[in-house]
């Protein structure tokens, strides 16, 4: 079941908050051959790749099947995953990086970041908070999953434990994407229902359009995708931080974000 509520383009365009994503350097493989992606923050599926640094991330892992590996990598590597697939058929690679803060001088450049990801009146609950418009901090953490196809690249992807996922519910390697694909968005152990889906697709000749769609009262978002490119979905849970994030970080709202990266066999 799909429902669409916003479909836009853009070319190469800015958009107003950065993109975190796991960016295989090949999404399909040979059985014998090597994973390897970039980490990349950035915007419109463009960026700066950044290094492996466990001191940066939570977790950093492989699964395949019921199957799971860790990344062992060296401090400085660039790709940051360069290693054996766990399995012939669907590996996902899957990156929870440490919190951050950004802070903000006043309330405007906020609100321009509620708006794009459409979070609704949080000026209201800001205020109800006796929160200041000027001088605050937001914490965030990210959320990374990427889809290789190993040999065969049967298989389907799953929950890894991350605290906010996307869940393809198509192969893009191998099912029929005449219906283009289906994801689910998930946060705790919850499907995220009536929220907002950012899908960035990349052609061939790496101009980027993007897309904004809404899931389904299951969570489920569908989107049509093209033989040849590669696609990044993107999700944002809002909350307010626990005692414990405040005290550490002083920030007045979190973010945790959800991104998914696959591409569409040619």
């Amino acid at each position: 079941m799909r429902i669409i509520a916003l479909i836009f383009s853009l070319i190469a365009a800015p958009v107003a908050a950065h993109e975190f994503w796991i960016e295989p350097i090949e999404y399909q493989i040979s059985s014998e051959g090597t994973l390897e992606a970039n980490i990349v923050n950035g915007e419109a599926f463009a960026g700066v790749q950044l290094a492996y640094l466990p001191q940066r991330f939570v977790n950093f892992a492989l699964f395949a099947d019921t199957e799971t590996v860790r990344v062992d990598g060296r401090p400085g590597d660039r790709p940051a995953l360069t290693q054996e697939p766990v399995a012939e058929g669907l590996n996902i690679a899957a990156y929870q990086a440490n919190n951050a803060t950004v802070d903000y001088e006043n309330w405007e450049k906020f609100q321009n970041f509620v708006d794009h990801k459409d979070f609704g009146d949080v000026l209201s609950l800001h205020e109800a908070r006796g929160l200041s418009l000027d001088g605050f901090k937001e914490v965030y953490s990210r959320h990374a999953k990427a889809l290789f196809g190993v040999g065969n690249s049967a298989g389907s992807d799953r929950r890894v434990g991350l605290e906010t996922e996307i869940v393809a519910l198509t192969n893009p390697y191998t099912d029929d994407l005449d219906e283009g694909v289906r994801v689910q968005v998930y946060y705790r152990n919850d499907v995220r229902a009536n929220t907002q889906v950012e899908v960035f697709e990349k052609a061939p000749d790496s101009s980027v359009a993007i897309s904004l769609y809404r899931t389904d009262d299951e969570g489920i978002a569908s989107f049509p995708v093209k033989p040849g490119y590669a696609y990044m979905v993107d999700a944002v849970v809002l909350r307010e931080p626990s005692a414990r994030l405040v005290e550490g970080t002083g920030a007045v709202w979190e973010t945790l974000w959800a991104n998914l990266t696959f591409a569409v066999p040619e």
